[in-house]
């Protein structure tokens, strides 16, 4: 799978995927989706979404990159989380390590506060995960680094010698 500018495996898929349907069954929220920044769906558990996600996506990447630059101007550094307050809907997002965001949906049927308690452990977990996913990430690029590029380099010098 791949998401923005990075990847990952099936089983990290996995992982991501039951710590989302662990927090959509914990808070009662109606869904439960994982978003990258660069406005890509990565997962989503729970109920259907019956809008398009993919235009979701990417308005909620926008949305948490608009209240960045908000946080900017007034000093501070970032915001780590937002809600949105609706008649009969809701959602609350949260940022994964700058690269992903979480976003609840839900209604009357649990509170803000219960979405706010799951959502922190939730972000732990997911944090976790994708420091694996990094880690995983530096390992591979790391084991390509030195002799494998040079020979790489090299290969590529030849076919443009000929």
């Amino acid at each position: 799978m791949s998401a923005g500018n990075w990847s990952f495996l099936e089983d990290d898929y996995r992982r991501i995927s039951r710590q989302l349907s662990v927090l959509a069954r914990d808070a009662a929220a109606r869904t439960t989706l994982l978003v990258d920044r660069s406005g890509q769906l990565i997962a989503f558990s729970g109920e259907e979404p019956q809008f398009d996600t993919n235009a979701f996506a990417s308005l909620s990447a926008a949305d948490f990159a608009a209240n960045d630059h908000l946080a900017t101007l007034i000093g501070e550094p970032e915001f780590s989380s937002l809600y949105h307050q609706g008649e009969k809907e809701s959602m609350y997002l949260a940022d994964i390590r700058k690269r992903a965001i979480l976003v609840v949906l839900f209604d009357d049927r649990t509170t803000l506060g219960l979405v706010r308690l799951r959502v922190k452990q939730a972000v732990k977990e997911l944090d976790l995960i994708f420091g694996d996913i990094f880690a995983g990430l530096d390992r591979t690029r790391g084991g390509m680094g030195g002799e494998f590029t040079a020979e790489v380099e090299d290969e590529i010098d030849n076919l443009f010698r000929e």
